[in-house]
């Protein structure tokens, strides 16, 4: 945390006038009154200006202050223009599941029942889970995207838009993987979003984040766009693909689903998750990735994910030298970057294709890959039996390897 401080000087007060002392005085009136302008007052051109001779001294020592000019008021708040547009299209969504908890079989043993008698439940016990959660409308037909885990096995779904109409909501689809569901309801006159390009995002940008955190309807937040694509290792979701937008627009339970903005209003991203105890710290689905799912659950209420059946890590010269001084790695390395092939599932694609631990990839269809995030993109971009080739090192020797990659099993989402 980085703390302003101001630096004090000590002068010799029998230097100065009453008259500069005057024209001192006047200066902090001033700067007081000027409040959007004070850091630039403060680091000294106002000051520089104001010598004993300028016409601001002079009406100072007559003991008179010129009148202050208002500001004129001016409606260009860029932020309260996205929030117009954008806000009645952000929903809440409310979801409840029943959860039916059975009586272990032990319980049923007979000892049990005399010790315990009428303290040990003789019927499955049944508990209603709520959530709240954020979403937006994607278009005027009604269909809502938001994440996966605010309508994960929910049993009823309630829309909420800012106007205050409630909907009954349908689950269009779900995909875990992604953390991208899609709603739908039934309604006229329904607002929607407008979608951007994560693809061009930069560090720096402003960001915009509108949702229900905490039950708190349609709260407003603002920051920048702190990093892209962050891994969802790097998150501490290691079971999602997806490359995070990182920012510091506060996010807290109850934003997941809703949008992250950018200074057009334009959607660039999904809010999804947080660090516990981390401030600062919010991650975003990229819009790219949650409208390229979006659109695979309203077609056919699902997602087939791209699989090889590969475990890597990027190559560094460090890296190198730790597993060829390890002699239970069971590799040598003899390059320092690329992206190293660690272990290949049995009976996975990538076995299949006569990918081996060892390997060194250097390029994804003629495209350089320089770390294994980029290898991971690629493959989630592809098509299900679709040809992905690499372009590897094997004992120092270049090969070409075609792959097909296979459906990912869900329980498989850990790997690539």
């Amino acid at each position: 945390m980085v703390l302003d401080h101001q630096t004090s000087k000590s002068y010799d007060s029998a230097s100065f006038s009453l008259k500069k002392a005057a024209s001192y005085l006047s200066l902090v009136l001033l700067g007081a009154g000027a409040t959007l302008s004070g850091n630039y007052f403060l680091s000294g051109h106002l000051l520089s200006a104001a010598t004993p001779n300028s016409p601001i001294s002079s009406k100072a020592v007559a003991g008179t202050i010129p009148p202050s000019t208002p500001l004129p008021i001016q409606d260009t708040n860029f932020i309260t223009q996205v929030v117009e547009n954008v806000g009645p299209a952000v929903v809440r969504i409310d979801s409840s599941r029943t959860v039916t908890s059975r009586i272990p079989e032990v319980f049923n043993n007979p000892l049990f029942r005399d010790f315990f008698g009428a303290d040990l439940p003789s019927e499955p016990q049944q508990r209603v889970e709520r959530g709240t959660g954020s979403g937006f409308m994607l278009n005027s037909n009604g269909e809502i995207m938001t994440n996966a885990h605010v309508v994960d096995g929910a049993d009823k779904v309630n829309v909420t838009l800012k106007d205050g109409r409630s909907f009954v909501g349908k689950v269009v689809g779900t995909d875990p993987v992604t953390d991208v569901a899609v709603v739908k309801i039934q309604g006229n006159n329904l607002p929607a979003v407008t979608l951007g390009n994560s693809e061009q995002l930069k560090p720096g940008e402003w960001a915009i984040a509108i949702g229900n955190p905490l039950g708190l309807d349609n709260t407003v937040t603002t920051g920048i766009i702190s990093a892209t694509g962050r891994s969802s290792s790097q998150v501490g979701v290691p079971d999602k693909r997806v490359n995070f937008i990182q920012t510091d627009a506060a996010i807290n339970p109850g934003n997941s689903g809703g949008p992250l903005l950018n200074a057009s209003g334009q959607v660039i991203g999904m809010n999804t998750a947080i660090i516990q105890g981390a401030q600062g710290l919010g991650f975003a689905i990229p819009i790219n990735t949650a409208k390229r799912i979006a659109q695979q659950l309203i077609a056919t209420g699902q997602v087939q994910h791209a699989y090889l059946g590969i475990q890597m890590v990027t190559l560094t010269p460090e890296l190198r030298q730790n597993i060829n001084s390890n002699p239970q790695a069971g590799l040598r390395v003899d390059e320092d970057n690329g992206i190293l092939i660690a272990k290949v599932m049995p009976n996975s694609p990538a076995a299949q294709a006569g990918l081996r631990a060892g390997d060194v990839i250097h390029k994804v269809n003629s495209q350089p890959v320089k770390n294994a995030e980029d290898i991971q993109k690629a493959v989630e971009d592809s098509q299900v039996g679709s040809n992905l080739q690499f372009e590897l090192r094997r004992n120092q020797t270049e090969m070409n390897v075609a792959v097909k990659p296979g459906a990912l099993p869900i329980q498989q989402a850990q790997r690539e």
